[in-house]
This record gives structure tokens, C-alpha cells and sequence, in this order.
């Protein structure tokens, strides 16, 4: 099954590029940008990496946003994750990138995108396509949600979706809806997460207020049986994170995810790995956690991979390429 699943041509549809940021590509940066704090050593940094708590997470995460002062740091990050992706044959990915965090930081907005321009046309010589989706961090307000229409407005080269991040509780996903409304107008879809730190009604509003295209996480829609239906019914995709689920304690383990009732729900289940390097994560070992843990056989994984393809925003006509590959396997 492990051969498999890593023969398998596979997509990712929410990975956080900052999240993303693996052990060299930190060091590179750490080296970079020498009074950060960050360590500089490997054997100290992955000390620092291993995953212990959420605070810690958010610790090391910010750490490493700290580190992002220009273009070349940018670059850096999408090529590391280029890397990691091209490893397990992971075709095309969707990456959510929070511009705001990055301006509000110092860094102009035409730096970001000048990263991210270079940063894809190196993927695209790896064998990765690249997308971006810009998010709001949600937690940071009205102010956030304004600017990063605007970033997402200026429509940078690869943008295909617009999304919401952060903190649910508390950030309710209603007073978002006038920039989705924008971003969906200008051809931007809609992506937010929901359902991962809060219960349902989560899920129901961002489908109801935002016209969610697809869900992040969406892992407490198992609660409410009508809402697994619509799903269903309405073919919406989850981009369904277990590791990070666990990681982050809305799960206690990969075996109690209620990614099995949603595949027996009839929902269109995608696995992916929100901020790998940060819960020790990869595409490959979520496909292989989950296929254990709920007993699937190879056709149930490739079914899987054809969601992911399916779900993308990718053209049409590489669709059908990545599924006929897929389906010879």
C-alpha cells in the first residue's frame, strides 16, 4: 500500500505556505536572516520543530514568519515546498497564502507576489504546478478581510481561490461575506475553512454567507447528519487534514477521525496535510494513516486521489490527464 500510495499522481488542495516551511528550508532562512532567533545549528532546530503543543506550534510558526522580510524569502519557502511536494508525486497543489500577515509585517505586497511568481515558475521545473488561494486571517478583522480583497483584486499570476483562516470561535464567518461576494466576482473561488475548531453552524454559515465552493477541514460536520446529506448531495469537497486534526486535539487520534463516517456518508473526502513540517506530516502518510485506520482497500485509496483532482480548480483538460493516470494505476 505504501508503493502505492506514493506511485499514485496526487494533488493537495490546503497546505499553508508558511506551515509548509520544512527543517533545510528553515536553516536556509535562519542563515539568511541570522538575528531572528531561529536556530541556525540542524540538530538544535529540529529540537525546536518537534512538534510538543498547539502553543509551541504557534511559537515556531511565528518564528518562522518572522523570517520573511523580502522576495527571496518568499521564493525560498516555495521552492522548499516545491521539493517536499515533488518527492511523493504530488502533481499540483493549491496553497494558501496570507498576504496581509506578510504586508502588516513590512514586506510590500509586490515583494510577496514577485516571490511567488519566481517561486512557481521553479515548481513548474520540478514537476509541481502551483496555485495560490489568498486568505484572511480572520482573527485580525474587517481591516484584514478589506486588504486581502484588495491583494486578491490585483489577481497575481497562479490565484485561483480566495479564503478565510484563523481562529473560528468568536470569528463568526457572516461579516466576510461582502469580500467573499468581491473575490467570487472577480472569478475568485471560495474556500474557507470552517467546522475545524467549532461546531457545525460553522460549516452551515460559510456555505450560506460565503457560497463555500469547497470546505477547509470541515471535520465537525459528523455531528449533524443533515448537514453529512447536503455535502452529499450538493457534491461540496472537505479538504480533510487528519494529522493536524490530532495534532491540534480535535481528534484524539487518527483512528477516532470521523473521516470514515463522512466516505460512508457519501461526502467528497480529500486528505491533505495543512502545515506539514509543523505535525510531522506528509500527503503520503495521511493517504496511509487513513487507508489503515478505516480499512481501505486501493481502489477506495485512488478513489481518494480522483477526489483531490476533481476538487481542484485546476483546467479541464488536466483533469482529465492526472485522472486517466490515476485510473491506470
Amino acid at each position: 500500500m505504501r508503493s502505492f500510495i506514493h506511485a499514485l499522481p496526487k494533488v493537495e488542495l490546503h497546505v499553508h505556505l508558511v506551515g509548509s516551511a520544512g527543517v533545510d528550508t528553515v536553516l536556509e532562512l535562519a542563515r539568511r536572516h541570522p538575528g531572528s532567533g531561529v536556530p541556525a545549528d540542524r540538530d538544535e532546530l529540529e529540537r525546536f520543530y518537534a512538534f510538543r503543543d498547539f502553543d509551541h506550534f504557534l511559537k515556531v510558526y511565528w518564528a518562522v514568519q518572522s523570517m520573511l522580510e523580502d522576495r527571496h524569502d518568499i521564493h525560498a519557502l516555495v521552492v522548499g515546498l516545491a521539493r517536499d511536494l515533488a518527492a511523493q508525486n504530488v502533481r499540483y497543489a493549491e496553497v494558501t497564502v496570507t498576504p496581509y500577515n506578510h504586508v502588516t509585517d513590512g514586506m510590500p505586497a509586490d515583494e510577496v507576489f514577485a516571490g511567488l511568481e519566481s517561486g512557481r515558475a521553479e515548481a513548474t521545473a520540478l514537476g509541481v504546478d502551483l496555485a495560490w488561494c489568498f486568505d484572511i486571517p480572520g482573527e485580525k478583522g474587517l481591516k484584514a478581510g478589506r486588504e486581502t480583497l484588495a491583494f486578491a483584486l490585483s489577481l497575481p499570476e497562479g490565484l485561483v481561490s480566495f479564503g478565510l483562516g484563523g481562529p473560528e470561535v468568536g470569528v463568526g464567518r457572516a461579516q466576510f461575506a461582502p469580500f467573499f461576494a468581491a473575490a467570487r466576482e472577480a472569478g475568485l473561488h471560495s474556500v474557507p475553512h470552517a467546522g475545524e475548531t467549532s461546531g457545525p453552524e460553522t460549516i452551515w454559515s460559510a456555505l450560506r454567507d460565503l457560497r463555500a465552493e469547497r470546505i477547509g477541514h470541515g471535520t465537525s460536520c459528523a455531528q449533524d447528519p443533515a448537514l453529512l446529506e447536503h455535502l452529499a448531495l450538493k457534491g461540496i469537497p472537505l479538504e480533510v487534514c487528519p494529522t493536524s486534526n490530532v495534532r491540534t486535539r480535535q481528534v484524539a487520534s487518527i483512528e477516532a477521525h470521523p473521516v470514515r463516517r463522512m466516505l460512508d456518508a457519501g461526502v467528497v473526502v480529500t486528505l491533505n496535510t495543512d502545515d506539514p513540517p509543523f505535525f510531522g506530516a506528509t500527503l503520503e502518510g495521511e493517504y496511509l494513516a487513513v487507508a489503515t485506520a478505516s480499512g481501505l482497500g486501493r481502489a477506495d485509496v485512488a478513489r481518494l486521489a480522483e477526489n483531490a483532482v476533481l476538487a481542484s480548480f485546476l483546467p479541464n483538460a488536466r483533469k482529465t490527464v492526472l485522472l486517466r493516470e490515476i485510473a491506470a494505476m
